[in-house]
């Protein structure tokens, strides 16, 4: 199983609020090769750590793709670039963000970095992935995803939206 994270808080001069920005980025994904296999219901989350910024939309997919999870990632990368997407401040607003968060439990600690660093501590994470893979287990600690969203400190920020196309 292949599974990304994606979010936004900031509206895109291109496609709007970040539910609009999130359907088109899952779109841009699947024009690039990707199969999206499976998407969790969408959730309203607070940003990490607390501040002014608007909330966050969030939602995990599940993919199929022949890529490497570095050719994955990289493909990640440029749909966030060519969605306006700016680094430079860590967890600062964004109209865009793409993480992935496991390829098919691989465990590296050189680039890619799998499975995803932050991961296993982010209720907004950890909820939408336990919407689509609720048996999958952390690759490093064995730890399963409800076990993870039962000790995630942010729990009380993630709010769900809803699922389907009437959100996007």
């Amino acid at each position: 199983m292949i599974l990304i994270g994606m979010g936004a808080n900031l509206s895109s001069s291109e496609y709007g609020e970040p539910c609009a920005t999130l359907d088109a980025a899952l779109e841009a994904i699947g024009a690039a090769g990707v199969q999206i296999r499976g998407v969790s219901k969408w959730y309203s989350t607070a940003p990490l750590p607390v501040s002014d910024q608007p909330r966050f939309v969030n939602i995990v997919a599940s993919v199929k793709t022949v890529m490497d999870a570095g050719e994955l990632l990289t493909i990640l990368h440029s749909i966030e670039d060519v969605f306006g997407r700016t680094r430079g401040v860590r967890n600062a607003a964004r109209v865009l963000d793409i993480d992935l968060l496991d390829y098919e439990g691989q465990i590296s600690e050189n680039w890619p970095l799998l499975p995803h660093p932050r991961m296993s501590a982010r209720a907004f994470v950890l909820v939408p992935l336990r919407d689509i893979a609720p048996d999958w287990r952390h690759p490093l600690s064995g730890a399963t995803v409800s076990e993870l969203v039962a000790v995630a400190t942010d729990l009380a920020g993630v709010r769900v939206l809803g699922e389907g196309p009437g959100l996007r």
